[in-house]
């Protein structure tokens, strides 16, 4: 059987793999309602239906009844070609297919927990965007306008207080530079809210153990170490290279013949992962010195954790000296420390 599943109706399709019968119905979005069909149909069923923003209460249902279901990622499925017409009853037929033919790549269901720590990395993440925006709102408002600021680095508290000193002559600049400026502040204030919340969590959770782990690296703080603890969830599904692939840090490919052309990354898979991997590999640069916090970290996580992130932390840091010493573009080098950083983290988050 296959589900097209919207946030207002779902289109059914379901195939009896001995007779070749087909059953359709639209169905209103509602576990029960979906449960009591599929218990009208005849013989056991297993179900099919795409990932998407409807999120999981449907499979945790279907799974606490006994009824098979996978959820099928999206990218993955495959198309026909020559198809044109697009609905969402073809859709359900082309699910319950592909599930007969065992053509599906699921994907993995995460916890309640998981879920629940991954809404909160990912408040985190919004917030971010959003100072972004703001603070760029402020400073391109005040340069349209002559001010400046020559007094050092900018968002530090000296230069707030420079900001909030700043008057308008006119009555609508003014008042829509203090909007601007009260959307930072507002953001700062979630943004702290949320690094608390993160703090507190990656202490005493579940995944406070791998986040400690992951923190021996450079460059992976507690807040990114406890988000890509959640993001990956079960990091065993993964190996020391196929980890990259899955982030989309590996180049991509079209060859023919004898003929290899290599592209881009991919960019598949979690984004803020990969981006959190791509700001983290910058710090692998620098002169690799044990500091007092990284000291303080490695104090945290097991020796075995401590010695193997520092076998890491020097082969990054030589990776791009020999990056640097073939003239390689910086971005280019990064992204290359990144696919490797990855293998670190997987190589520290399954260590037993």
């Amino acid at each position: 059987m296959g589900l097209d599943v919207h946030a207002r109706s779902i289109s059914a399709a379901a195939i009896d793999t001995t007779t070749g019968e087909f059953f359709k119905e639209r169905l209103v979005p509602s576990n029960e309602v979906v449960i009591d069909w599929l218990r009208g149909l005849p013989g056991p069923v297993a179900v099919a239906y795409e990932a998407g923003p409807t999120g999981f209460g449907l499979v945790r249902a279907l799974d606490a009844v006994g009824i098979r279901c996978q959820v099928a990622a999206p990218s993955k499925l495959n198309r026909p070609a020559g198809e044109r017409v697009k609905t969402d009853a073809r859709d359900a037929v082309l699910l319950a297919r592909l599930l007969r033919n065992d053509d599906l790549t699921p994907i993995r269901i995460p916890t309640v927990t998981e879920e629940a720590a991954r809404d909160l990395v990912r408040a985190r993440e919004d917030v971010r965007g959003d100072l972004m925006r703001a603070r760029h709102r402020v400073s391109k408002l005040l340069l349209r306008h002559g001010h400046v600021y020559y007094g050092g680095a900018a968002w530090t508290g000296k230069h707030h207080a420079w900001l909030h000193r700043i008057r308008f002559d006119l009555a609508g600049t003014q008042a829509a530079y203090e909007a601007e400026l009260e959307a930072v502040e507002f953001a700062l204030t979630r943004r702290d809210r949320l690094d608390k919340a993160i703090a507190a969590m990656a202490a005493d959770s579940e995944f406070a153990a791998v986040t400690r782990r992951l923190c021996c690296l450079r460059g992976i703080s507690t807040l990114t170490g406890f988000a890509l603890a959640v993001e990956l969830g079960d990091w065993h599904r993964f190996t020391g290279s196929s980890i990259g692939t899955y982030l989309g840090l590996v180049p991509s490919e079209q060859s023919s013949g004898g003929s290899r052309r290599l592209g881009a990354i991919t960019k598949t898979g979690n984004s803020h992962a990969r981006r959190l991997l791509i700001e983290a590999a910058w710090h692998h640069k620098p002169r690799y010195v044990v500091g007092a916090v990284l000291r303080s970290r490695w104090e945290q996580a097991p020796e075995a954790a401590r010695i193997r992130a520092h076998t890491g932390n020097q082969r990054l840091h030589d990776r791009w000296t020999g990056y640097a010493r073939r003239h390689k573009k910086h971005t280019v080098a990064n992204t290359a420390i990144a696919r490797e950083l990855a293998g670190w983290c997987w190589s520290l988050a399954t260590l037993d």
